[in-house]
């Protein structure tokens, strides 16, 4: 059953009108539509919250109402401040059930790989998310990728993915999206430098003492 949230048009825009929004308890949004325009909305924050740690995140279905209609919708973007990691504003964009959407869904690993199990391999697990497209109502919660008889050095690319019926995926096919790698040797540590004392040198005052004596033995034999 698709969730239906309450929403209200938002005729106020501005920095102040969004800041007594999110005090409230509020969200301001947009609603892309396709044939009937933008709206501007107000949204309960906890209830967009609620829909973005569900299973299916930003790819939920779910309807929002208002003005005695519902539009069927998903969540195309979400803006977080950085610092506080609060909610500030949601972008809605309204789809057709028969019509194909493009979205980002997760990669899923399944399975302990030989190579890691037996051959002392390490995995790298290099694409967690795939650029899909399909119907809104054959989204999966996510790309399933079964490792179990990957072995050293062996890998699983895009090409090689089994995907739900009905799902298109747009990245490179050659790319890879798992490899069952070596551990990286441990480097030698650096051999210790060897620092060899430096010739010490005879301060310039003894220099000169010593060539005052050298002089005054040379003046005695010579007077003697």
């Amino acid at each position: 059953m698709t969730v239906v949230i309450k929403a209200e048009k938002r005729n106020e825009v501005g920095k102040n009108a969004a800041g007594r929004l999110r005090r409230q308890g509020f969200v301001p949004a947009i609603l892309y539509g396709q044939s009937v325009g933008n709206v501007s909305l107000t949204l309960k924050k906890k209830e967009i919250i609620d829909i973005l740690k569900s299973g299916t995140g930003e790819n939920t279905i779910f309807g929002v109402a208002f003005d005695s209609e519902k539009r069927e919708v998903m969540i195309k973007e979400v803006q977080i401040n950085p610092i506080s990691d609060e909610l500030t504003h949601v972008d809605l964009i309204q789809i057709s059930m028969d019509k194909p959407v493009r979205v980002s869904v997760p990669v899923e690993l399944l399975g302990e790989a030989v190579g890691i199990k037996s051959e002392g391999g390490i995995i790298d697990f290099l694409m967690r998310e795939l650029d899909i497209e399909c119907l809104p109502r054959d989204i999966p919660e996510a790309i399933k990728v079964d490792i179990s008889n990957l072995h050293l050095h062996q890998s699983i690319k895009v090409q090689n993915l089994d995907l739900p019926a009905g799902v298109k995926v747009f990245n490179d096919p050659h790319a890879a999206v798992v490899v069952i790698s070596s551990p990286e040797k441990e480097a030698a540590p650096p051999a210790e430098e060897v620092i060899e004392p430096a010739e010490m040198k005879e301060p310039e005052i003894i220099k000169k003492e010593r060539k005052k004596e050298e002089e005054a033995e040379e003046e005695k034999e010579t007077k003697g």
